[in-house]
């Protein structure tokens, strides 16, 4: 096997986990950035319209830096458990603090 070809397969697996890992960062960091707007929103006085405005502003580059802390992760299946994981974790979070009535 000649340098070249060797070169191509690594910069394909490394194409791999690149794909995995911003993959994970823009589905799961979706749901991360959501959850920690909500959580932030809600945790203000008074009723939750209040915050939209501010809350979607603060969306996208929270979003974005999610996104790129996907690619701090070793592989793609560390960045999906990890964020994944937040990103569930949050969202059980907001559905338990409305359940029980604590936030508006």
């Amino acid at each position: 096997m000649d340098c070249t070809a060797h070169f191509f397969i690594e910069d394909e697996q490394e194409t791999r986990l690149m794909w995995a890992r911003a993959s994970a960062g823009v589905l799961a960091g979706f749901f991360v950035s959501a959850a920690l707007i909500g959580l932030v929103c809600w945790s203000f006085p008074g009723p939750w319209q209040r915050t939209m405005v501010p809350g979607l502003v603060a969306f996208l580059p929270l979003w974005i830096g999610v996104i790129c802390t996907g690619f701090l992760f070793r592989n793609g299946r560390h960045a999906w458990l990890w964020l994944g994981g937040i990103a569930l974790a949050g969202l059980i979070l907001l559905w338990a603090l409305q359940s029980f009535g604590w936030v508006q």
